[in-house]
């Protein structure tokens, strides 16, 4: 039976061919804020640009800098003041080249020894010309003699730059050597020390023997190298105002 009702044709929109399809709606979040366009500043990129070239080329010089380094002489044990600088007291060390000292080179160490000391050198110290002096005002007048002492006959805390007194001590060795002077008696009572080993000029210990070397009064010289030499000398420390007391007084009657 015929029917005014249209049929509905599967798979068509409802509104008919014509109708318009909306657009899906998008959530909030994936909706994207209009940016701000940046402002570039080339000066200011080029500023920056040259202050990090200026910083890296200013820290490649000071490197480059401080690594010229030259051989200098630092000393390595006391040395006292008046005391000729021996070669055993000095080693090499590396400084910078731009110190503002004047140094004294390592390739001159073997001249150094020549001189004495203008001023007690600690260890340690950084060798420079004006430490150093031709002369030894403290030796002046007085005669350099060595001493070869055994264990006992020098006090364990002896050093460069003591005053002591140097004893016969026995009179029997004496008068066997022909030596002058008697068992106890003092042969020189104020010399000076001025260096002190127990070892070779190789460094190598000298099996219980260490030199002593001593400035004595020219006149009591001779005593104190001829019972050296019979080995019949002990080396006495003076205390400070003791040594003090004799150096002021050079002239004092009696041996000195």
């Amino acid at each position: 039976m015929p029917t005014d009702r249209g049929t509905m044709q599967r798979g068509l929109p409802p509104g008919g061919p014509d109708q318009a399809i909306w657009p899906e709606v998008t959530s909030p979040s994936a909706r994207k804020l209009p940016s701000a366009q940046r402002e570039r500043k080339p000066v200011l990129a080029a500023l920056a640009l040259l202050l990090i070239v200026g910083g890296a080329l200013a820290a490649a010089f000071l490197v480059i800098q401080s690594g010229k380094r030259v051989a200098a002489i630092e000393v390595s044990q006391r040395v006292t003041v008046g005391q000729r600088i021996p070669l055993s007291a000095l080693q090499e060390v590396q400084v910078s080249s731009d110190t503002g000292l004047n140094y004294v080179p390592w390739a001159q160490a073997s001249q150094v020894t020549r001189f004495y000391a203008a001023t007690t050198l600690p260890p340690g110290t950084l060798l420079t010309s004006a430490m150093v002096a031709q002369g030894s005002n403290i030796t002046a007048g007085r005669d350099i003699l060595g001493l070869a002492l055994k264990d006992g006959q020098w006090p364990a805390q002896l050093q460069a730059g003591d005053h002591v007194a140097i004893y016969a001590v026995s009179g029997q060795n004496s008068t066997t050597a022909g030596c002058p002077g008697t068992g106890g008696a003092a042969v020189a009572s104020d010399a000076i020390v001025m260096f002190v080993s127990s070892q070779d000029g190789n460094g190598v210990p000298q099996g219980g023997t260490t030199d002593v070397t001593v400035a004595v009064n020219t006149a009591n010289a001779g005593a104190v190298a001829c019972n050296a030499a019979a080995g019949n000398v002990a080396v006495v420390v003076l205390p400070a105002p003791a040594a003090k007391a004799a150096g002021a007084s050079p002239a004092a009657s009696g041996p000195g």
